[in-house]
């Protein structure tokens, strides 16, 4: 009798072609949940070996006396290389194994926090998390590429918002960490090579789990097992990987007002987000590890944002995401406002009531944007059209928008001024939306 361990990580132990229906969706069960758990811990784990820097930054500038310019250069060289990063994971993910791609990044990830922590140079340091972002970029693209392959069009905004809450969770890990680490370490630097172990811990269960789609262990593809038809299989394809880029990608509107949102989007998320420590702390008075921990359970407050979205999406729209994204869009610059207004010392509660509702809107508002784009798209170019999505919302959208440009509307002009930019995002971000929303409604790309 095999058990449950060995199962998971043996599995060719586990018959993956069933002569009945009742052993095909056994089967399929069992890969299934497997394949979910894989992609939601391991990325997961991800955000806990990128995400330790942020709500230690007032502690790191401070040791380290560097101001806030130097940590924009430091964010900001990782948001570039995260994109860019991002773009050629993109196109590997549809070209090699998933679990390869994204065993690999999380192992390097590891190995850079291990000795991060032991730096002082400004521009050492930049170079070290500069290159931990092109290794953290390894995990979206082969993530979306093996969640389309295994779940079909009609359930993927609920799966999808379910595997979002796993960098909600690895946020809140790594700020956990963070705050136990800077409370009873008597080194600080901690906060890097703990995360550094477990991540490299995590890099080998995930290439022993995770596997790239129900083809590559022998069952049939997710749209035949669920006999759903749509323009996402393959029999509608034509023409080799660089046409169907050209094609499905390139040429298609909607996939860069896609692009366009989700660059807006990611400039208010680490905006209102990654600032929101030093913001609270410096400009507002609140206390350095009331900080920490206020926004650390705000982002518990995503976890219901994405699945609640997901959820109305896939129960009330049948999969179509245009009208949720636009409702979360119209409550979130209402809640930037309030954030502007009530943020301080003075209304602890309200200012972690404010902090919450942003990350629970723009968690919701991203990962239904995100499965969007899927949706007007191929399953063939999942992977590409998902790095040069996020490629580009991090190059632009992050280290142009939330590091450079957020540091100099702070410098210049006030913490203010930066928030109401950020409202400026989101109406922009409507109007692209509803450009997309009769399209979504048709049957063919």
């Amino acid at each position: 009798m095999l058990t449950p361990l060995v199962r998971f990580f043996f599995p060719s132990l586990v018959s993956s072609s069933g002569e009945t229906p009742a052993a095909l969706d056994s089967t399929f069960a069992f890969w299934r949940i497997r394949v979910f758990l894989a992609a939601h811990l391991g990325y997961c784990i991800f955000y806990l070996t990128r995400k330790n820097l942020t709500p230690a930054l007032h502690i790191f500038s401070e040791k380290l006396g560097i101001d806030i310019f130097s940590l924009g250069i430091i964010t900001g060289v990782f948001s570039i290389t995260y994109g860019v990063g991002k773009i050629i994971s993109g196109f590997l993910a549809d070209r090699i194994s998933s679990r390869l791609l994204m065993a690999s990044g999380l192992l390097c990830s590891g190995i850079i926090n291990l000795f991060f922590g032991f730096f002082s140079s400004l521009w050492v340091l930049v170079f070290f998390w500069g290159l931990n972002g092109f290794c953290q970029s390894a995990g979206y693209p082969p993530i979306a590429k093996t969640l389309v392959s295994w779940f079909a069009p009609s359930e993927r905004a609920k799966i999808w918002s379910w595997w979002n809450s796993s960098h909600i969770m690895g946020t809140f890990l790594a700020g956990s960490v963070v705050a136990l680490l800077l409370k009873y370490s008597s080194d600080w630097r901690t906060v890097f090579y703990v995360p550094g172990i477990v991540s490299i811990i995590a890099a080998i269960l995930i290439f022993l789990s995770l596997r790239n789609s129900p083809e590559s262990i022998g069952l049939p593809p997710i749209e035949v097992y669920k006999k759903e038809t749509s323009f996402h299989a393959a029999s509608h394809m034509q023409g080799n990987q660089w046409y169907i880029i050209k094609k499905y990608i390139l040429s298609n509107q909607y996939v860069w007002y896609l692009c366009t949102v989700l660059c807006l989007l990611q400039m208010v998320r680490f905006s209102t987000l990654d600032w929101a420590t030093k913001f609270l702390y410096e400009a507002r008075g609140v206390g350095t590890l009331q900080v920490v921990w206020m926004w650390n359970f705000s982002l518990l407050l995503g976890l219901p944002g994405g699945i609640s979205g997901g959820y109305m999406v896939s129960r009330f729209f049948r999969g179509r995401c245009c009208a949720v994204i636009l409702g979360y869009l119209a409550a979130l610059a209402a809640s930037v406002y309030g954030y502007i207004v009530f943020a301080g010392a003075n209304h602890v509660y309200l200012t972690g009531l404010f902090l919450g509702g942003l990350t629970f809107l723009i968690d919701g508002a991203i990962v239904l944007a995100d499965v969007l784009l899927l949706r007007l798209t191929v399953r063939e170019a999942a992977g590409t059209v998902a790095g040069i999505s996020g490629g580009l919302s991090y190059i632009l959208g992050t280290a142009l928008g939330a590091n450079f440009l957020a540091v100099y509307l702070v410098k210049v002009s006030g913490w203010d001024t930066l928030y109401y930019t950020c409202i400026g995002c989101v109406i922009v971000s409507i109007m692209f939306i509803m450009l997309c929303v009769r399209k979504e409604y048709s049957d063919f790309l």
